[in-house]
């Protein structure tokens, strides 16, 4: 049996859910599952969402949020929505590269998703998880909210030879073309490892670090930051199709609603790095050449691996995601 499908299986019987078919044509409740922790940075929208919907869903829909990892493991969710083991999922392109490799082109945006929506982006991202994956592509949060390179020891320019990094799909390909030695764990071993000196740095988000405690060992922050953070809204395509108009309505406007507030995460991120200074992690700032070299090496090694994987998602998606490169 395969394996991901074993996996699933064993998920359902634990999870012991009512199947969203059991529910009448009328009412509809759905099963969400977050990729993160309840009550983390990057779930707090998702919480947000699913509060929204079931304030508005005056008993016509509803949804039941199953929990986070606990639930579902993370690199899981996405293979759970994809064959209807749950309904509704938060999760991030980085843990679903394997099934989907072309949806990791979403970290290179430099367009919005307001903007993504008008200019026929959004469609063509839709088409690819419906086609790919059996997902409807509800929407995204994350703009303005970038990755960086965090280290325990300083470095002067965009070389990463003889660093220990803990990676993940995001930004694999950059560490890994600027020479670093990649270290593959899961988030939560990640505090242990900095702990022992195993790993020397790690990629994350602006936000978040503080929710993990990984401020306890880290020193420094690399800037400019890098890509974009892709919180995705997948729903299973068979609960979509069976779904009322007026049903769908709901999600869509919800998720808008959303979206549509995302500018402020500027603000947040401000706040944030501003914390971080305050904790004693100091910037390391590429200026000049250094600095180009470490957005183009990002973007262009970004590029090439998705390309390997899924050259026709590149070429369709490169010119409404990344318009102005």
């Amino acid at each position: 049996m395969n394996t991901k499908i074993a996996r699933v299986a064993f998920t359902s019987i634990v999870l012991a859910l009512p199947t969203f078919h059991a529910a009448t044509a009328q009412e509809k409740t759905l099963r969400a599952v977050s990729a993160f922790p309840t009550g983390s940075t990057f779930q707090l929208p998702f919480k947000e969402f699913i509060d929204e919907v079931n304030a508005a869903g005056d008993g016509s829909l509803a949804i039941t949020y199953v929990g986070g990892p606990e639930a579902i493991p993370s690199l899981e969710v996405a293979n759970a929505v994809s064959t209807g083991v749950i309904d509704i999922a938060l999760v991030p392109t980085s843990f679903y590269t394997a099934e989907l490799p072309g949806a990791a082109m979403i970290k290179l945006a430099t367009t919005t998703m307001p903007e993504q929506r008008q200019n026929g982006c959004f469609e063509l991202l839709d088409t690819l998880h419906q086609d790919g994956m059996n997902t409807k592509y509800l929407g995204r949060t994350g703009d303005y909210v970038q990755f960086h390179l965090y280290l325990n020891k300083k470095i002067e320019e965009p070389d990463l030879s003889g660093l220990n990094l803990r990676v993940a799909a995001t930004y694999q390909a950059l560490f890994g073309e600027l020479g670093a030695n990649m270290v593959n764990t899961p988030p939560g071993d990640v505090y242990s490892a900095l702990e022992r000196g195993t790993v020397d740095g790690y990629g994350w988000p602006s936000l978040g670090i503080f929710d993990l405690g990984w401020d306890a060992h880290t020193k420094y922050r690399v800037d400019p930051g890098f890509y974009i953070v892709d919180l995705n809204f997948l729903v299973n395509a068979d609960t979509w199709s069976a779904l009322s108009d007026e049903q769908k309505a709901l999600l869509e406007s919800k998720m808008i609603d959303i979206e549509s507030v995302e500018q402020g995460n500027a603000e947040i991120v401000e706040k944030e790095l501003a914390r971080q200074a305050e904790a004693g992690i100091e910037t390391i700032e590429f200026q000049g050449d250094a600095g180009k070299v470490w957005e183009t090496t990002a973007r262009e090694a970004a590029i090439k691996e998705i390309a390997e994987a899924d050259p026709e998602a590149v070429e369709t998606l490169r010119g409404c995601l990344i318009p102005n490169e």
